[in-house]
């Protein structure tokens, strides 16, 4: 039997990556707080389906309900620990699965946004790892059913990054790149920080405009003032990881550079960046919205203060100002607490003095 692997939470990405792992014969275990979730997983199995290319198929699991937790105390401990919750949910899901860990058991961060050190916070650096989902465009539209609104990157793109918080290459980080390989192309990388500040700067350029103005990818592209203050965003995100000091992998298949440039009224990067996410969105369902877009359709809260916020945040510690991510948090708390419905006009109808 290979290791005992937890996933504390068992949605989009989570039940993606998990049950490939239980298709693959892997000792999984599921952990979710939604009751209908976990109850049709347990009855009828966890689904997966594809918008194109892949076939669907379902694996039956173990499925336990956060408050079914502590049966873990009564089995052998978990070597493992998947933590796949909002990032706001992340504190209270690494100390619910921190006390059944094995001595030498650790806990992997894969999620959106910067969240390593506050699981090290719980169970120390020495048991913390993280996991870069990226380009995966997964949702959960109803209990016990994943949808990938694309086919899997393959050879054409790597979607898992695992890597350890010190840059080197271990068993660990093997293990998890094997892991995780089940459900599509991985790597280990030694530049845990610079893909996780990568993946960030692609959600922020994406997430929060979802979630204001109700549209899916797609259509946002399609407007071009929504696309280009969605560059603006990641501009302004780009500047800040670099004074940070971190080394910026590719995002959404471009250089951070090129992005940068076209944030900042460069032409020529602009056109570079429109043909690639024109490009890029010829392989993605028209319908798919990104996490945060999902979210707000379903009335859930977003995760925009670990993201456009926390770049906010982040550039003020290096000194810069990050004008456009501050203004699309505002408008995205707003709708969050229902002061705004959902509209394409809260980007297209901007003034030109917010930056």
């Amino acid at each position: 039997m290979g290791p005992k692997i937890a996933v504390v939470g068992a949605g989009a990405v989570g039940g993606y990556v998990g049950a490939h792992m239980v298709q693959a014969g892997e000792n999984v275990t599921f952990i979710d707080p939604w009751p209908e979730h976990v109850e049709h997983i347990r009855t009828h199995g966890l689904r997966i389906t594809h918008a194109r290319d892949v076939a669907e198929f379902s694996v039956r699991a173990r499925a336990l309900h956060v408050t079914d937790a502590q049966q873990l105390a009564r089995e052998a401990p978990v070597d493992i620990a998947l933590v796949c919750m909002k990032s706001y949910d992340t504190a209270w899901a690494t100390t619910l699965i921190h006390q059944y860990l094995a001595p030498n058991g650790y806990v992997v961060s894969l999620q959106n946004c910067m969240n390593e050190e506050t699981i090290a916070g719980i169970v120390g650096w020495g048991k913390t790892l993280g996991c870069i989902a990226s380009s995966i465009n997964v949702n959960l539209p109803q209990p016990g059913h994943i949808h990938r609104g694309a086919g899997k990157g393959g050879a054409a793109h790597t979607v898992f990054r695992a890597g350890e918080v010190h840059g080197r290459t271990t068993h660990r980080a093997e293990e998890i790149c094997r892991l995780v390989g089940y459900a599509d192309s991985s790597k280990v990388t030694g530049n845990l920080w610079g893909e996780r500040w990568s993946k960030l700067v692609a959600n922020v350029m994406g997430n929060g405009l979802s979630a204001c103005t109700g549209l899916p990818g797609r259509e946002m592209l399609q407007s071009e003032p929504i696309r280009r203050f969605s560059t603006r965003l990641g501009s302004e995100a780009i500047r800040v990881g670099q004074a940070l000091g971190y080394l910026l992998e590719e995002i959404l298949h471009l250089p951070p550079e090129t992005i940068a440039r076209a944030g900042e009224g460069d032409e020529a990067a602009m056109r570079a960046c429109d043909e690639q996410r024109f490009k890029d969105a010829k392989q993605t369902s028209s319908a798919q919205r990104p996490s945060m877009g999902q979210d707000m359709q379903k009335g859930r809260r977003t995760e925009i203060e670990f993201l456009n916020g926390f770049v906010v945040r982040e550039g003020e510690k290096v000194g810069l100002s990050c004008n456009a991510n501050a203004v699309l948090t505002d408008i995205v708390k707003r709708v969050e607490r229902n002061e705004l419905s959902p509209d394409p006009r809260h980007i297209t109808e901007l003034r030109s003095n917010w930056g």
